[in-house]
């Protein structure tokens, strides 16, 4: 859907840019955008005076600083980091692992904060990188308690890669399958995102009951069997249940 009003014609802006395209010339984002000459050097020195983007190389421009400042505001006032970072050191002292919090907003799911106590197993999806929604348990636990009207787009969207993980052939197969990790309060994946390791994903809700993060766990795989799975399990599911009444209740946080 196109921009319907100049804010929206300046956000697009800041959209266009991606981990496959970190910079943009003039030229491509007028071609890109569809945007005039001059309402784009408009927009574009709104957002280099607001330290959003700033000047590169070969007459180019990327994120400015505004957005170091702004992640650093986020990890000051995110009641998901404030509360869930303790935990997230218990569970790193019980196992060694990892162990994350990771936030949904629209269709995406993104790193807000992390502990590890893992020697060598690295995530590849650090703070801040969208995760895929096609794979892991992290976004397993989060779309299996969506709504079907939600969901169901979700799915068709990503089933291929959903396929791929043996989660269904069709659309009501996954849909099946995601009622399963609803049931069991969490979801757990083989090697999905990171090879070598397992991880162990419970919801977050908000106070209306809808999911609006994960905590999730990974581990190298030849560190746990069947009964360690179920024990970080329960230890997830609890963590992501007191960080849900914690976010439920501000007085609690």
């Amino acid at each position: 859907m196109k921009p319907s009003n100049s804010l929206e014609r300046v956000l697009a802006v800041l959209e266009v840019f991606s981990e496959e395209r970190l910079e943009w010339t003039s030229e491509d984002l007028m071609v890109h955008l569809g945007y005039s000459r001059p309402t784009l050097y408009r927009y574009l020195k709104i957002l280099k005076d607001a330290g959003l983007l700033m000047s590169s190389r070969n007459a180019s421009v990327t994120l400015g600083p505004k957005v170091v400042e702004m992640d650093y505001l986020a990890r000051r006032s995110d009641t998901l980091v404030l509360s869930g970072q303790p935990h997230l050191k218990a569970l790193t002292t019980r196992y060694s692992c990892n162990a994350m919090i990771l936030r949904w907003y629209g269709n995406k799911i993104l790193c807000v904060v992390s502990e590890t106590s893992a020697k060598n197993l690295v995530s590849s999806y650090p703070r801040g990188r969208p995760m895929p929604l096609g794979r892991g348990a992290i976004a397993r636990s989060i779309m299996a308690h969506l709504p079907r009207a939600r969901l169901v787009p979700l799915i068709e969207q990503n089933l291929d890669d959903l396929r791929s993980v043996g989660l269904g052939m069709t659309v009501e197969e996954v849909r099946q399958s995601m009622k399963r990790v609803r049931k069991a309060g969490y979801a757990v994946a083989f090697g999905e995102v990171t090879a070598g390791a397992v991880g162990i994903a419970a919801p977050v809700f908000d106070d209306r009951g809808t999911p609006i993060a994960s905590v999730c766990v990974t581990i190298t795989g030849a560190l746990v069997d069947g009964a360690g799975i179920d024990r970080i399990a329960a230890d997830v599911k609890a963590v992501a249940n007191e960080i849900s009444a914690a976010h439920a209740d501000p007085e609690n946080s």
